[in-house]
């Protein structure tokens, strides 16, 4: 299949890939090492529609699809991975669940806010007790004079504490995963709250704390579709999450091998570049079959996406291939560089540390592979 991108495409991606270099680059490994949100770049990304990349243009957005985004959080993510996190879950994730399954009313409320960066959105699935058993989870929502009660906590939330508008699912009835349904909860609401941001290994510039919802009522008006079907909204969204921190992946492999390859022609040892010694130039070459193969696959995926194909399998083949291709390709580049590679002058640490979440968020590669056999013997 072609994936040749059209003249619009590659011009999209050249503005990014400046953008990048212009305005993300110069502070990624300060904002990565104090932990801070990036605040400052909000209103820039915002100006390039990179907070709408899905939303229609009625709303405020730049009404594109998956294939645009996979080359923007490409190049976002080359640069520095938690800005594409924030830029993935924001519009993969709370914006694409309010666009696809709200009504009317909510895609006029909150669509234009979150498209124009008046906002940021986070989505509430994990609980303490249920991550990869999401349909384990057992916050609750009960209705009642026409106003729903929310109570539970959510953990691990990206934009956990930065976020004005929250997608948060609870159990609306049983313990089956059809007795869950989906809300749109609004910062500030009485009862709702927040846990401080959590310290981690990588992405630390990408806020991620728990929610806790005591007696939080909402309006009726703010479930999302039907009743009893969060879940099976939550799942058909994190297909196309599972894009976007695939398309991610490939970015932070592909800044790896683009270091190690440079690095390489540098660095001189037995009187020559070490690229030019097999043990080294063979580790490239691993580096950029496995980064480009991943690519075609996030691009596959896509594609299907955007040509209204079923792409279940495939977006889970796509995070899962090249989330682990991201991993090989940050090892081996810190492998490369030897010790400057392990020290924080250099960005290979950062990479592989961001690297790391990718095998984790939007399912663990345990649940894609999961997936994918079950597809398989269908």
């Amino acid at each position: 299949m072609d994936f040749e991108l059209s003249q619009e495409q590659l011009l999209l991606k050249k503005t990014i890939k400046n953008f990048t270099l212009k305005e993300i680059h110069p502070n990624a490994a300060h904002r990565d090492e104090s932990a801070e949100f990036p605040w400052e770049l909000i209103p820039k990304i915002a100006a390039l529609n990179l907070l709408g990349i899905f939303t229609p243009q009625e709303y405020g957005g730049a009404g594109m699809g998956a294939m645009e985004a996979a080359i923007i959080l490409e190049e976002i993510a080359r640069i520095d991975g938690s800005l594409a996190l924030i830029v993935a879950s924001h519009n993969s994730l709370c914006s694409s669940h309010i666009l696809r399954f709200g009504n009317d009313a909510q895609k006029k409320k909150y669509l234009p806010l979150l498209a124009t960066g008046k906002t940021l959105g986070a989505w509430g699935l994990t609980e303490p007790e249920s991550g990869s058993d999401a349909g384990a989870l057992a916050a609750r929502a009960a209705l009642k004079n026409n106003q729903w009660t929310l109570n539970g906590r959510k953990q691990f939330i990206t934009q956990g504490s930065t976020a004005g508008v929250y997608v948060i699912m609870a159990r609306t009835t049983g313990q089956n995963p059809d007795g869950v349904s989906a809300f749109i909860v609004e910062k500030g609401t009485p009862g709702f709250s927040t846990g401080k941001p959590e310290n981690k290994l990588g992405v630390r510039s990408s806020d991620t704390a728990s929610l806790i919802l005591e007696d939080v009522r909402i309006p009726e008006e703010n479930l999302i579709g039907e009743i009893h079907q969060g879940l099976r909204q939550a799942f058909q969204i994190l297909d196309g999450g599972r894009i976007g921190i695939g398309a991610m992946a490939v970015g932070l492999g592909r800044a790896a091998l683009e270091d190690s390859i440079q690095y390489s022609k540098k660095r001189k040892q037995f009187k020559k570049p070490i690229g030019e010694h097999e043990a080294i130039g063979f580790m490239l070459a691993e580096m950029a079959s496995e980064i480009e193969a991943a690519r075609l696959l996030v691009y596959h995926a896509a594609f299907l996406k955007d040509s209204g194909l079923p792409y279940h399998l495939e977006a889970s083949e796509a995070k899962l291939y090249a989330s682990e291709a991201a991993m090989r390709a940050t090892t081996r580049g810190i492998q490369i560089h030897g010790g400057s590679g392990y020290m924080k002058d250099f960005p290979l640490e950062r990479y592989f540390r961001d690297a790391r979440l990718c095998e984790i968020g939007e399912g663990t590669s345990e649940i894609q592979r999961l997936i994918i056999s079950k597809e398989l013997l269908k």
